[in-house]
């Protein structure tokens, strides 16, 4: 039986959280331990070029993501984890879906129109400050996806315009060309836990309420101690489902650890004493990984050959796919 092909892109800026493990990480090592599932990792670092121009902080970023899914424990015999730029039939393949990619598609993509929403509020030109990789974004994320006719694509809610936006590509290049792409579908998981930060708003590097994975455990403590919490006493009951302490302690325990804490709230556990226990449950769990993250990240030989092996099964793939592409638009050789 055909494994299911699953393709999962990681942009590569700032550095790894709590939220990107719980939401992300973790989920996406388990599913590719499965053997029906054939699963696809990489490091979207053109994607990164279109938010952030610090050379050094792209970097950084990327080696920091890899070393961080390799040291989770991602087996990458069994998977194929590369890095976007180390496959430059991506990048062709981008060319050839751009002519057959609408301006209008374009046009609606989120987070265009959201640049233009907020130049029309300042009293810009519409396009201030729009790079054709933001216009375009949507054109190279199709080619990450059909490059590698991938069936399933784990995305949030806010990637599923992007999605749709790779179907209909495959679906105007299939008509024009012939089938030549498998349509992707959409993966979201409801019941992935989606993390709120030190303020109680979602945790997102771009409201830099994050805390990061692989603190030192000083750190860990005190960046958890930041969490925002509300003013009630020990011995007052509180309300776990309103907390952000609750629910990341939720995201990391068992079911019983979970019905446990529950009781402590309505107990009126002292927030210091939520905050201690959750440091010790978090860092318990990841203590060893972050010895093996800091290891690797000092290893850049060890990272550049992983990726390196990861690469040549992508471009092996791609290669096939890349030929079939030009055959089909009329870029074959003429002997």
């Amino acid at each position: 039986m055909a494994k299911n092909r699953v393709l999962t892109g990681i942009t590569t800026t700032g550095t790894p959280h709590l939220g990107n493990f719980v939401g992300a990480i973790r989920p996406a090592i388990a599913e590719s331990q499965s053997t029906e599932q054939d699963s696809f990792f990489f490091l979207a670092d053109y994607h990164a070029l279109i938010k952030c121009q610090d050379p050094a902080a792209v970097h950084q970023s990327a080696r920091e993501i890899a070393a961080t899914w390799l040291a989770l424990g991602l087996d990458t015999d069994r998977s194929t984890f590369y890095r976007q730029s180390d496959v430059p039939e991506i990048t062709e393949l981008m060319w050839v879906l751009t002519c057959v990619s609408g301006k209008g598609l374009m046009n609606r993509a989120h987070a265009y129109k959201a640049a233009v929403q907020d130049n029309e509020e300042k009293g810009e030109d519409a396009d201030f400050g729009v790079t054709m990789g933001l216009f375009c974004y949507p054109v190279l994320m199709a080619a990450d996806i059909l490059m590698f006719n991938a069936q399933r694509v784990p995305v949030g809610r806010d990637q599923i315009q992007h999605l749709e936006m790779a179907r209909d590509i495959a679906q105007r290049f299939n008509h024009i060309y012939g089938e030549t792409f498998v349509l992707p579908e959409a993966v979201v998981d409801d019941d992935v836990a989606v993390l709120s930060g030190l303020d109680g708003r979602k945790m997102s590097k771009s409201y830099g309420n994050t805390i990061p994975l692989f603190l030192p455990e000083k750190q860990l403590k005190k960046h958890i101690n930041k969490i925002k919490t509300n003013l009630l006493e020990p011995g007052e009951p509180k309300d776990p489902d309103t907390s952000t302490v609750f629910q990341i302690w939720q995201a990391f325990a068992t079911p019983e650890q979970t019905a446990e804490m529950r009781k402590e709230f309505e107990a009126g556990i002292a927030w210091g004493e939520a905050k201690k226990q959750l440091f010790e449950l978090i860092n318990g769990q990841i203590s060893e990984a972050r010895q093996r993250y800091n290891e690797i990240l000092e290893d850049g030989a060890f990272l550049d050959a992983e990726l390196a092996k990861g690469a040549e099964k992508a471009r092996a793939e791609a290669a096939s796919q890349l030929d079939k592409v030009r055959k089909a638009v009329g870029l074959s050789r003429f002997g």
